[in-house]
C-alpha cells in the first residue's frame, strides 16, 4: 500500500484514453518492484507507520485550524454586517445622517443624474422633453423585508438596485480579431474570485466596446458572479481598476454613493449561499440583473460604514496571513511524506541486517507457488437447471 502510494504519480502517468483515463493490465505487470526481504518489509512497515501517523496528526491539526479560521471568517462577516461589531462604536457615535436620509439621498441623486442624462439626450437630438418624459424613470424596486432580521438604530434595509446602478456585460465577438488585444481591461467571471481585481487576462479594443453592450466599469465597481453550478455563481470581486466585464457577471457601481466598496462586498460575501439560492433557470442555475437588484441590502450610516470596512480589512489581514501559513505548512507536510516514503523505499529508512533472508529466496518461493497453482486445474462449476431444488 505504501509502496503504491509512494509512485502513485508514476501510475497515473501510466494512464491513457480520452474521455476516461485508464491504466492497461499489462502496465501494471510491468511494474518495477524493488523487494527487499521479508524481515526488513516488516521493519519498514513499523517505521513508515510511526512517522507518517505522527505526520498525519499534524496534517489534521493543521486542516482543524484552517476549518475554524473559514467558520471565523463567516462570523465576522455576520457580525459586521448585522451591526454586532460596531455596536459599542455606535454607542459614542451618534449619526450625522441615519441610513434611512442616506438611502433618501441616494434616490434623489440617482433621479437626478437620470434626468440630466435624459435631457442631455435630448439635446443633442435636437428634440424637446417630450410630455411626462420624467414618469418613465426607472424607480428601483424596495426590498420585502418581511422574515428580514432587525437592523440596529440608525440603520434601514434597501436592495441593491435601490443604491446601486447595476450593469451586466457582454463579450465582443470572438471572430473580429479587431475587437480584441486592445487597452481595456475585461473581465470574465472566472477572475470574481473573492478578491481584488487589479488585472486581467484578456483586454478588448474600443471597436470591441463599440461594438458590444460591455460597459467600462468604474474603480471600486463590485463585480457579482451570476451564473455557474460550481463556486462562480454568488463569488464577488472589487474593481481596482476601470474595466469591462462579460456577461456572466453584474457589475454593481458602488463608487457613485460614497459608500464603502469594501462593505458591499463583504455583505455579498456573507450572503453567498443565500444569493446562490435565489438563482432562476432549469439546466444551469444563474442569477439576472433583476435578481440582483432585488438582493437585500443593510444600509448603515455612512460613517458606520467606513468603520466597519476598515474593522474588518484589518481582521481579514490578520486572517489572510494565518491562512497561508497553513498552506505552506500544508505542502511541506505533502513533501515530508513523500520523502519518507522515497527514502523508505530506497533502503534508507531503516537498517539492512545481514541475517535476513535474502530477498531472491522469498521470490524463488513466490514463483514455485504460483507455479504450482498454475498447475492446479479449475473446477468448473455446474450450471443450474431451473426448476430444479
Amino acid at each position: 500500500m505504501y509502496w503504491i502510494e509512494a509512485h502513485a504519480r508514476y501510475i497515473q502517468n501510466l494512464g491513457s484514453g480520452t474521455t476516461v483515463s485508464g491504466i492497461r493490465l499489462e502496465a501494471l505487470h510491468g511494474l518495477p518492484l524493488f523487494l527487499p526481504p521479508q524481515t526488513e518489509q516488516t521493519r519498514i512497515v513499523a517505521k513508515l507507520e510511526e512517522l507518517l501517523s505522527d505526520l498525519d496528526a499534524g496534517v489534521a491539526e493543521l486542516k482543524a485550524a484552517q476549518k475554524k479560521l473559514t467558520q471565523y471568517r463567516q462570523s465576522l462577516l455576520k457580525a459586521a454586517v448585522e451591526g454586532a461589531l460596531t455596536a459599542e462604536w455606535r454607542q459614542h457615535n451618534p449619526p450625522q445622517e441615519t441610513g434611512a436620509q442616506l438611502l433618501e439621498r441616494i434616490l434623489t441623486e440617482r433621479r437626478a443624474r437620470w434626468e440630466a442624462k435624459q435631457l442631455a439626450k435630448f439635446a443633442s437630438q435636437g428634440k424637446a422633453p417630450p410630455k411626462d418624459w420624467e414618469s418613465k424613470y426607472p424607480a428601483a424596486v424596495a426590498p420585502d423585508v418581511a422574515g428580514l432580521p432587525e437592523l440596529p438604530h440608525g440603520w434601514v434595509w434597501s436592495s441593491i438596485g435601490q443604491c446601486f446602478h447595476v450593469a451586466v456585460g457582454a463579450t465582443p465577438s470572438r471572430k473580429e480579431p479587431s475587437y480584441w488585444g486592445g487597452d481595456i481591461p475585461w473581465v470574465s467571471s472566472g477572475e470574481v474570485r473573492f478578491s481584488r481585481i487589479t488585472g486581467t487576462r484578456e483586454m478588448i479594443a474600443e471597436a470591441g466596446l463599440n461594438n458590444s453592450s460591455t460597459h467600462i466599469n468604474p474603480i471600486g465597481s463590485v463585480l457579482l458572479g451570476m451564473i455557474g453550478e460550481g463556486k462562480t455563481r454568488g463569488q464577488v470581486a472589487i474593481l481596482d481598476v476601470e474595466a469591462a466585464n462579460n456577461q456572466n457577471c453584474a457589475a454593481i457601481w458602488v463608487a457613485e454613493t460614497g459608500i464603502a466598496s469594501e462593505y458591499v462586498y463583504y455583505w455579498l460575501w456573507s450572503q453567498y449561499e443565500q444569493t446562490r439560492k435565489g438563482s432562476s433557470g432549469n439546466n444551469q442555475p444563474a442569477l439576472n440583473k433583476s435578481i440582483v437588484e432585488r438582493i437585500p441590502f443593510p444600509l448603515p450610516p455612512l460613517d458606520e460604514v467606513n468603520v466597519i470596512a476598515e474593522a474588518v480589512d484589518s481582521a481579514l489581514e490578520s486572517t489572510s496571513m494565518q491562512e497561508r501559513a497553513i498552506e505552506i505548512s500544508l505542502k511541506q507536510s505533502t513533501a515530508q511524506r513523500q520523502n519518507i516514503l522515497r527514502a523508505a523505499f530506497s533502503g534508507q529508512l531503516v537498517p539492512q541486517d545481514p541475517s535476513d533472508e535474502p530477498a531472491s529466496r522469498l521470490l524463488e518461493r513466490i514463483r514455485t507457488e504460483r507455479a504450482a497453482q498454475a498447475s492446479v486445474p479449475k473446477v468448473r462449476k455446474a450450471r443450474a437447471v431451473k426448476g430444479v431444488a
